[in-house]
């Protein structure tokens, strides 16, 4: 297995010992089965974007903890060169580039997403939610957004802007993949 999946597994682990919640609060907290929730955790499967953040909300800690260890640091501002982001690779090949990993107290994560084509995905695009909203910008390419039982086709230049505690997924529509801003503004509760 992956030793970045074994480091951060160990640090989900180890928050919910300290935490004291049980592996069943977690697998209702995080939208998943005990037992996926329990693979996750010992690192045997690989994690999406939305466990992670459903995580990080439970725990109340930054996202960025719980991907390397560190917490952020700086409250001014931060700069994040191209290419730089902090990299998450999630579902299925889409690469995520956190664009403000040092910055702490966040209210939103930004992040460069690069979505890869998959034919198969199309006619079924995986769907998840998490507290808050979200916004997405597309760069280059052309992105199907699914919400709940609405789709839209975005190409270059077009954005949606949405409620992310209900269901909803992407996929890129060309072969060449699409490249999006991701904004994910955290729920009222945190």
């Amino acid at each position: 297995m992956d030793a970045k999946i074994d480091e951060i597994a160990e640090r989900i682990r180890a928050l919910r010992d300290v935490t004291g919640f049980t592996t069943d609060e977690m697998a209702g907290a995080t939208g998943v089965t005990k037992d996926e929730y329990e693979a996750s955790e010992n690192g045997k499967k690989d994690f999406t974007f939305t466990f992670l953040y459903k995580c990080a909300e439970k725990f109340n800690v930054d996202i960025i903890e719980l991907l390397t260890g560190e917490n952020p640091h700086l409250s001014g501002y931060t700069v994040v060169r191209k290419g730089k982001g902090l990299p998450m690779k999630r579902r299925k090949g889409f690469e995520y580039g956190h664009l403000a990993s040092n910055f702490k107290n966040k209210t939103a994560e930004p992040f460069l997403v690069h979505a890869p084509y998959r034919a198969d995905e199309l006619s079924s695009i995986p769907v998840s939610s998490h507290d808050g909203q979200e916004f997405n910008y597309v760069l280059s390419g052309r992105l199907r957004f699914v919400y709940e039982d609405h789709t839209e086709d975005l190409g270059e230049g077009d954005s949606v802007y949405y409620n992310s505690s209900r269901m909803h997924g992407m996929a890129a529509l060309n072969k060449e993949g699409c490249v999006f801003i991701a904004v994910v503004l955290k729920g009222e509760h945190r």
